[in-house]
């Protein structure tokens, strides 16, 4: 569903939900008219490979993972995609439980041949769905309630959920901000940050058509887990 119009700092605060009931729920982001700085647009594709879209997966069906991360490394997931590639460095001390999953969820494979099924430009983009409609997700839930001081800035990432889920509620849903700030409240799982490419992501946000799919395919080719 989408919000009509309110007050412009009634909106920085209000979060819509896509529609939805199955895994994921209606997930929610932030609404394009709350964006508070559009990045610069690009040419639109410049620098992208022509890709389609891949057939949807099953939704759900993902194994939880039962144990948490090393806490004495640092691990990295590199998104490469028909854009570019970027990396996403996780924060174990923030959202832990949250971090074993993506790990666990991109070892698998679980990424791979995923779409960018939401561009919202000059604020955030968002993927994770296997099944590309902004419903899916990997069939479980997991919680890491974000700080109350939890900025959502440029390049920050964070977990997508429903409007009437808990503050922190996870699925496979993740979105890049974009924008220089989302000015959003701590709701959403903070799970770590780009800290390798985020031009990548400003292409992917130069797609961007107003509030839903980018303007060509945007492909999660392939996750990789790095760890040091």
């Amino acid at each position: 569903m989408q919000l009509t119009r309110l007050p412009i700092l009634l909106l920085l605060v209000v979060a819509l939900a896509g529609c939805g009931n199955d895994d994921e729920g209606a997930v929610a982001t932030p609404p394009a008219e709350s964006a508070v700085e559009s990045t610069p647009a690009t040419p639109e594709g410049e620098d992208c490979e022509s890709a389609e879209a891949p057939a949807a997966k099953p939704d759900g069906g993902a194994e939880q993972p039962s144990g948490k991360l090393d806490a004495g490394k640092t691990y990295r997931l590199v998104f490469e995609t028909n854009c570019g590639s970027f990396t996403i460095t996780l924060d174990q001390k923030g959202a832990p439980n949250t971090s074993a999953s993506l790990v666990a969820l991109a070892r698998s494979g679980f990424y791979d041949d995923v779409i960018f099924h939401r561009v919202v430009p000059g604020f955030v983009i968002q993927g994770g769905d296997p099944t590309g409609t902004g419903t899916g997700g990997p069939g479980y839930k997991t919680v890491d309630v974000p700080a109350q001081g939890a900025q959502y800035t440029q390049g920050i990432v964070a977990m997508a959920k429903s409007g009437i889920e808990p503050p922190g509620t996870s699925g496979s849903q993740f979105f890049v901000v974009t924008g220089a700030d989302a000015s959003l409240p701590p709701e959403y799982a903070v799970v770590g940050e780009v800290t390798d490419g985020l031009e990548t992501t400003l292409k992917i946000d130069a797609l961007g058509v107003g509030d839903g799919p980018p303007s060509i395919p945007v492909v999660i080719e392939k996750v990789t887990v790095e760890e040091s």
